[in-house]
């Protein structure tokens, strides 16, 4: 039997999910073993009682059994012969410290490796896992790093007896911070019996596996304990759960109560779904319905979801596209497609597929004009988002409107992965920054979601309006998530609902991507302001899940570990990268530091060092970014690292001079009025002295709370179209006002009750720099003090540079005062309209 099974399928990754031969494999399984040991020493029972079992266990609507010793050449003929895989776990001692002695590390290889010789090859093995459970307090010993190091070097040696094998370990909470990045897939022991707990954890181990299938290794409930009608209860309501959560699979611990280990027979614990004599309990039935049920269990209901596809000359994979759009699996979908003016195949190719509705635009509109008309034509309650150059899962549909329909959201997204058949040069492009990433606030709800993989139900879009005609070639999706969430809706993520996205396959192209991306950044700093940080880059509030690693980070990662690390969910705290190291490839950069020092070494050779110095610094931290980098063996070529650092070399060139660019023609906002005549001396010019800060307050016997008052600013101010930020709650200033290229303004107010009704409303007013302003000043007295030090003996040249400061320096607080008297007369405007008495300004010392 052995000998023909070689020509058995193997079951392999596929995104989120396994796959055998062109259908999912969904891991329905149950652990089998240990068992007391025959005279051979194989932990199993006879072949004959393994036959029954197997029997029985097909009866249960497995196909999975999960062994944790090394299983006879009889056993996997057995269960190959019956449909089922073998999940083998290799058990060596992981409750010592095998990295502390050469020698136990040399015998946990020889373990490993003699596993993989005996199991990886018979087509029988789903999986080998390398280690199951290692203890926390083991790991903290030895140090996470050098843990998940040798497990990676089990992998590796499996993948070098079988490079089919897949491969996982056995992890569970107390170490859920271990992460090697060559297993296949994420296999975790979870045994939480309150539902509600059980999937808020499923959700964090989603997020935990990002990319990769997500199995549960071990899931149970002792019967002596807690009874077999609850045994039956909780694996009914854990099985529905786990496939409506989008994981691959998962196993139950166990077959039968017949359980054999540390050398003894377990009797005082009965995690099976039978007896020890193999008599079924309540919980197999149970199991048993929900197994046939999995995976696709019937949503609340399937309103009808029109599929927008907005693509300008993407012939060159739309076929693909509409293809896997035709056997998503949602029984009430239809496919609009939209043509944005292609001069391209996309009217032939449109042809072939008679089911999709097609729209052609006369001329090219834009994406955000192509999406809206698909809107317009939507008959579907829901309406899905994708791009010519994706291709959807068949379940795409099925997990994020589950999502959307079970949660509180106004949209759901979820991920894009690399298609295996694209290249090389694409593999390293989905590497190098700028690419489509979501972004997540916490374990299902995202600040953003990428505009290839968007949900949204319809009257949600039609409440703002659609999307915005302004962004032509991106940065529609990133405005629509903040629209949405300013109205105060939520947005959701699915795991599961994933499409396959094809990368740019030139540098050209992917420049030229980044190019618009930066286009698209100039209109939303022009249309949400309060999201841009004082360096132009977006701020969000999330966690950014992408596959570019910028650099290095800024210290190393913490993990709670609890008392004495002994705690039960032991959490990794990953910090940000280096903001700093993102600057040094920056545009600013290379135009403030690295131009101005390479013009100076030309006439003072003594700055040659220097200015080589700043040239090398981006490069250095380009090269450790490509180091970093995830790639797959499979895409790997000579040149791959070289090119992502290339790559991360251009990207923040290209990007900010399209964003400045773009600044330029975008339409610059009205400017603020003059100051009214009559206004007060400290409104009209700042006071005498040019104060650096101003307290302006108003007596309110009118009951006007103070929220009422900063909305009646924000209006005045959006009335002159002049930009401003409001507090998301994480500033201690109420409103950030935006005024000229050199000085901005933050606005804190405060409430004092007096009594009776009456109030005193206060106003801060403090005038900061710009970034652009700190860098030129920073630029001027970098310069100035070197030319002090090449010009010593040039007198007249020191006096000159010397004096460039308190120029600067004035020209600053000129700004500062213009800005400062400018928002005096808007407050007086507004407490006017509200009838608040004036009380006189006052210069504020800061």
């Amino acid at each position: 039997m052995a000998s023909n099974a070689s020509s058995v399928q193997r079951v392999r990754v596929d995104g989120k999910f396994l796959r055998l031969g062109a259908n999912k494999f969904f891991v329905k399984g149950i652990t089998y073993g240990p068992f007391v040991p025959d005279d051979t020493g194989h932990y199993f029972p006879s072949p004959a009682q393994a036959e029954r079992d197997l029997a029985q266990i097909r009866e249960l609507g497995a196909n999975v059994i999960r062994v944790y010793s090394k299983p006879p050449k009889w056993l996997l003929d057995l269960a190959l012969a019956g449909g089922i895989r073998v999940m083998v776990d290799v058990p060596w001692n992981k409750h010592i410290c095998v990295l502390d002695s050469k020698e136990m590390r040399q015998e946990v290889v020889n373990q490993v490796r003699d596993m993989a010789l005996h199991c990886a090859r018979h087509p029988a093995t789903l999986a080998i896992s390398v280690v199951n459970e290692i203890p926390p307090d083991i790991v903290r010993w030895t140090g996470p790093r050098n843990v998940s190091a040798l497990i990676e070097h089990l992998v590796t040696l499996v993948k070098e007896v079988d490079p089919e094998c897949l491969c996982t370990f056995g992890n569970f909470p107390p170490t859920e911070y271990l992460n090697p990045e060559n297993i296949d897939f994420l296999c975790y022991n979870v045994y939480l019996h309150n539902q509600r707990a059980f999937d808020n954890y499923l959700a964090r181990l989603q997020m935990i596996a990002d990319t990769k299938p997500l199995i549960l290794g071990e899931f149970g409930i002792d019967t002596v304990r807690e009874g077999e009608e609850a045994q039956a209860e909780i694996l009914s309501w854990q099985v529905e759960t786990l496939f409506r959560g989008g994981l691959a699979g998962g196993i139950v611990f166990s077959f039968t109560d017949d359980w054999f280990k540390d050398h003894i027979l377990i009797t005082d614990w009965a995690f099976g779904v039978t007896t020890a004599e193999r008599k079924p309990k309540a919980g197999f039935r149970a199991l048993r319905e929900k197994f046939n049920a999995a995976p696709y269990f019937t949503l609340p209901r399937y309103p009808m979801v029109s599929v927008v596809v907005a693509s300008y000359n993407g012939a060159r994979t739309l076929e693909v596209c509409l293809e896997s759009l035709q056997r998503i699996n949602y029984p009430n979908v239809e496919v609009i497609l939209v043509d944005d003016g292609s001069t391209d195949q996309t009217t032939q190719i449109a042809e072939k597929f008679p089911k999709v509705r097609y729209i052609r635009h006369d001329v090219n509109r834009g994406l955000s004009a192509a999406r809206n008309t698909g809107i317009q034509a939507a008959r579907g309650q829901i309406v899905a988002f994708t791009d010519s150059d994706c291709r959807a899962d068949e379940d795409w549909l099925h997990y994020t409107v589950s999502a959307l329909l079970t949660g509180q959201y106004a949209a759901v997204g979820g991920h894009n992965f690399l298609p295996p058949e694209d290249s090389w040069v694409a593999a390293a492009v989905m590497l190098s920054p700028g690419g489509p990433a979501h972004v997540m606030l916490t374990d299902r709800v995202a600040e953003h979601i990428p505009g290839c993989n968007m949900v949204f139900y319809k009257w949600a879009l039609e409440e703002i309006n659609g999307f915005d005609p302004l962004f032509r070639k991106a940065g529609d999706d990133v405005d629509v998530c903040w629209r949405l969430q300013q109205r105060g809706y939520k947005i959701g993520f699915s795991p599961s609902g994933f499409v396959w996205h094809y990368r740019r396959s030139t540098v050209a192209d992917y420049l030229k991507q980044q190019s618009g991306y930066g286009e698209a950044e100039a209109l939303l700093v022009h249309r949400h302001p309060e999201y841009f940080n004082w360096f132009g880059g977006s701020q969000w509030q999330g966690k950014i899940y992408s596959p570019s690693k910028f650099g290095v980070l800024t210290r190393r990662p913490l993990i709670y570990h609890g008392w004495f690390g002994a705690g039960f969910f032991q959490t990794l705290y990953t910090p940000a990268p280096s903001f700093g190291l993102m600057l040094l490839t920056s545009l600013e950069y290379h135009a403030v530091v690295v131009t101005p020092l390479i013009v100076l070494a030309v006439v003072f050779r003594q700055l040659i060092p220097v200015a080589v110095a700043s040239m090398l610094i981006p490069l250095a931290v380009c090269a450790v970014a490509a180091w970093q980098a995830d790639l797959a063996k499979d895409r790997r070529r000579p040149w791959s690292r070289p090119l992502v650092a290339l790559l991360f070399f251009l990207q923040p060139i290209f990007r900010g001079a399209a964003r400045y660019k773009g600044s330029v023609r975008t339409p610059r906002r009205a400017t603020m009025p003059a100051p009214k005549p009559g206004a007060t001396q400290s409104a009209q010019d700042g006071g005498p002295e040019a104060p650096v800060g101003q307290l302006i307050e108003y007596w309110n016997e009118r009951g006007i709370d103070r929220v009422t008052f900063l909305n009646g600013v924000i209006e005045d101010l959006d009335q002159h179209g002049w930009p401003n930020k409001v507090d998301t709650g994480w500033n201690n200033y109420d409103l950030e006002i935006l005024g000229t290229t050199w000085a901005r303004l933050h606005l804190t107010t405060v409430a004092e009750a007096i009594g009776h009704g009456k109030e005193m409303i206060r106003c801060r007013l403090k005038p900061r720099w710009t970034f652009v302003a700190k860098l030129v000043m920073s630029a001027v007295i970098g310069v100035d003090l070197l030319l002090i030090g090449l010009l010593m003996n040039r007198y007249w040249w020191v006096v000159f540079v010397l004096l460039s400061v308190p120029l600067m320096m004035w020209f600053m607080a000129e700004q500062q005062r213009k800005i400062l008297r400018q928002v005096a007369v808007f407050l007086d405007d507004v407490g006017q309209k509200l009838k608040l008495r004036k009380i006189e300004a006052k210069p504020l010392d800061l």
